[in-house]
């Protein structure tokens, strides 16, 4: 019990105090565009076919969780022979 308590402090503070050091800089917030200040170091996209890329990813990564969720919730699979219904008789 008092090992799960301190585990949970533990990764709690270092949850917070990794927050602080991913935010940008004042250096980097300067270089960032408008729609991303303040995300992350460094320098932002530089055009429009970076906003592309990064836009597209974000779509995929989007329809991926939903469908993930979806056939988690809903497998769908009712065959007697299907490895879920074995595995939950």
């Amino acid at each position: 019990m008092m090992r799960t308590h301190l585990k949970t402090i533990l990764i709690t503070i270092a949850l917070f105090g990794y927050a602080s050091v991913s935010l940008a800089c004042e250096v980097c917030k300067a270089n960032q565009p408008k729609m991303l200040e303040n995300i992350t170091h460094g320098q932002g996209p530089q055009g429009n076919v970076d906003y592309l890329i990064t836009w597209s990813a974000a779509v995929l990564v989007v329809f991926t969780l939903i469908f993930s969720i979806k056939y988690l919730v809903k497998p769908k699979e009712d065959t007697p022979g299907h490895i879920k219904n074995i595995v939950l008789e």
